[in-house]
């Protein structure tokens, strides 16, 4: 690890007693304060060096010798709530791999610690009007790039924090002279740190809530509407389902967001087959429309509120 870089990754956890599984990859040096952090949990570590191991006995910690970059896992899927790594892909010939590696161990309210050096801090900036490049053996990420290949490796939200080293302001200026832009300030960040969850967080919440099975049953009823099969007797299955697992209206519409594949489709049929329960596609469709994410998605909601209200008043 960089020197400059401090291990703050820790910072995007709460310290608590719950029994967590975290993973760490290679970063040993977080190990002593998530003991602290967490008496609890079980923690495991990876790293291909041996000797390194010894520095952190009497912590309870489960080892194991794998260079993660060459070899799998020797993991279960879906085992734990954090994998914390930094600087995890700068090594790495193929980073979108290891990146989707790694989501398949996280459980599916789990989330992914890690760092990357920014390529655009002004320092490497200044190498390269300057004719050098001295990262042959590593990949440097800008911002934008690294969200993208994220999303690309199924995490479903993305936090990221500088960490900035300033540029002095006439070193700033010629750069900027030079033709490069300074978005969000982000010349002078020269490293962030990471947050990756494999669920949006209104998500994480109704898997932390209900059984797999249960979301898979739920799954498969809102396709069948979707694509109208048997819509109106997967309507009513949807409807007692949802009264006796305690499905509400809010996260409903989060499911529905991530699940459905043409929601103008699902909602019409959910709305011809389901007169005695409009009051609740209504809260749905309202709860949907606080968390809209594009323009087009606000324009078909707000279509299908219209449309809502006229059965209502019809």
């Amino acid at each position: 690890m960089p020197e400059k870089i401090k291990p703050e990754l820790l910072k995007f956890l709460q310290p608590g007693e719950l029994p967590l599984h975290i993973l760490v990859v290679e970063s040993l040096s977080y190990l002593p304060k998530l003991r602290q952090m967490f008496p609890a949990a079980k923690l495991y570590a990876v790293t291909a060096d041996r000797d390194a191991m010894l520095d952190y006995a009497g912590l309870s910690i489960e080892f194991s010798e794998v260079n993660y970059l060459a070899e799998p896992l020797p993991y279960d899927r879906e085992m734990f709530d954090y994998i914390i790594s930094d600087l995890t892909l700068e090594q790495a010939g193929h980073p979108q791999d290891i990146a989707a590696g790694f989501s398949r161990y996280l459980k599916e309210t789990g989330s992914f610690l890690t760092s990357f050096r920014n390529i655009r801090h002004w320092t490497q900036l200044q190498d390269l009007l300057a004719g050098h490049y001295y990262n042959v053996v590593a990949r440097l990420f800008a911002r934008q790039e690294f969200e993208r290949l994220l999303y690309a490796s199924y995490y479903k939200m993305v936090f990221m924090e500088p960490q900035k080293r300033a540029a002095e302001e006439k070193t700033l200026q010629r750069l900027l002279a030079a033709g490069f832009c300074n978005d969000d300030d982000d010349i002078n960040v020269e490293f962030y740190l990471v947050r990756a969850d494999r669920s949006m967080p209104e998500m994480a919440l109704l898997k932390s809530m209900y059984t797999k099975e249960e979301r898979r049953q739920l799954s498969i009823y809102l396709h069948r509407i979707e694509y109208d099969v048997e819509a109106d007797k997967n309507c009513r299955e949807f409807w007692k389902l949802y009264r006796e697992k305690g499905f509400f209206a809010d996260y409903t519409a989060a499911f529905i967001k991530q699940a459905v594949f043409h929601p103008v489709n699902f909602y019409r049929q959910l709305m011809a087959h389901s007169l005695a329960e409009l009051a609740e596609v209504g809260q749905m469709l309202q709860g949907a429309l606080h968390n809209v994410t594009s323009e087009e998605e606000a324009a078909y909601l707000q279509e299908l509120r219209q449309e809502w209200q006229g059965k209502q008043n019809g």
